[in-house]
């Protein structure tokens, strides 16, 4: 069946902070959607970007309103030199996530900079973007927004898990998709990571060569967030409130910080998969080995139960698929989210926000200002 085809760039940056993903897709709309990645690429971050994002969040209001000007102009610049290098000339949209700064749904409220209406006259293009807001505004957590992409691009997998700065997960629950940030993971890894010399943990060999310090280990454990139930997220504030206090007294090595913590996120991604199943798993975290071994080997036994299950259903199958979508699904799902609010369907799920209603999120710019 010939359907409606959009030519369009989805543009992430995650927290932690590795770079600008910009994926130029071909979203085909039918009675469904498909998707399709035609090229993609991650922009890294300078040091001096990398600073400024990473400390935006103590910012005062001021300045944090200026970091977004001079972040949108960036971006636009990031995202022009992508279509130039790529010569890409047939382009309906540009739909960019941006950058997260601020993420407080308890509080109503919800910032992620480089959405501002300029972006469309900086690129020439229509550019969709600042999905999270609307949601909030309706009483939802903004986030996780990748579900509707999970049950509409790979609803073959019982589970999508996606290992970012975050850890994500969406799954169907009695007829409808639910998903909830499960726990930090890069965002803590990787500055760890940084104490040995390295922008990450390759494979999980530092953690793999430390020692997991138990009472740290059982005390990250404790935090109630992991008992609280969804619709639930994390920002980036909450790691610093709530995950490096109690690292920090501590006093460990590195490593042994990295082998303690990559344990923690195991047990807890390891306690999300129910009875098991086939679970996608995507971001940059899929190609830390010595974590998914850690998760299956956890879920596999006896230690990830807290209920009774039937032996035959225990099994978690952990599908790793290319590199391309591995790196670059949360950059192909904004992609769709961007061609869903043009065509006016939702793109928000109440049942994994918690908004009064599914809706259609996102604020779309052409390059005249003219706002929709």
């Amino acid at each position: 069946m010939k359907g409606k085809i959009y030519n369009v760039i989805g543009v992430m940056s995650g927290t932690s902070l590795d770079g600008v993903d910009c994926a130029y897709a071909k979203i085909v709309k039918t009675k469904t959607y498909s998707a399709e990645i035609l090229l993609a690429e991650t922009i890294p971050y300078p040091a001096n970007w990398q600073k400024k994002l990473a400390q935006a969040h103590n910012l005062p209001k001021a300045e944090r309103d200026a970091l977004n000007v001079q972040y949108t102009a960036y971006l636009g610049e990031i995202i022009n030199n992508f279509i130039d290098q790529n010569n890409l000339r047939d382009i309906d949209a540009i739909c960019s996530h941006g950058h997260t700064v601020l993420h407080q749904p308890d509080k109503g409220f919800t910032l992620q900079i480089g959405n501002l209406p300029k972006i469309s006259m900086i690129t020439g293009h229509k550019v969709v973007c600042d999905f999270r807001e609307q949601d909030v505004r309706l009483g939802g957590q903004g986030a996780p927004l990748v579900p509707i992409g999970d049950s509409i691009l790979f609803s073959e997998y019982d589970y999508c898990l996606n290992l970012g700065g975050f850890a994500n997960v969406s799954t169907e629950q009695d007829g409808k998709r639910i998903a909830y940030d499960i726990c930090p993971v890069n965002v803590v890894l990787n500055r760890y990571a940084k104490e040995l010399g390295a922008d990450y943990d390759k494979g999980g060999a530092f953690a793999k060569a430390g020692n997991i310090h138990t009472p740290l280990f059982e005390k990250l454990n404790a935090l109630p967030y992991y008992e609280a139930p969804a619709p639930k997220s994390l920002g980036i504030e909450w790691v610093h409130q709530h995950i490096f206090p109690i690292i920090e007294p501590f006093q460990l090595s590195a490593n042994d910080v990295l082998a303690t913590f990559t344990e923690h996120v195991a047990f807890q991604l390891a306690q999300n998969f129910g009875n098991g199943g086939k679970v996608l798993v995507t971001g940059g975290g899929a190609f830390n080995e010595y974590l998914v071994e850690r998760v299956k080997k956890l879920h596999d036994s006896e230690i990830r139960f807290r209920e009774p299950v039937s032996p035959a259903g225990r099994s978690v199958q952990i599908i790793v698929p290319e590199n391309k979508l591995v790196e670059f699904k949360e950059a192909l799902v904004f992609a769709l989210l961007g061609v869903l609010k043009m065509e006016g369907d939702d793109n928000c799920l109440a049942s994994v926000t918690g908004a009064k209603k599914d809706h259609s999120s996102g604020k779309i710019y052409v390059p005249d200002l003219n706002i929709k």
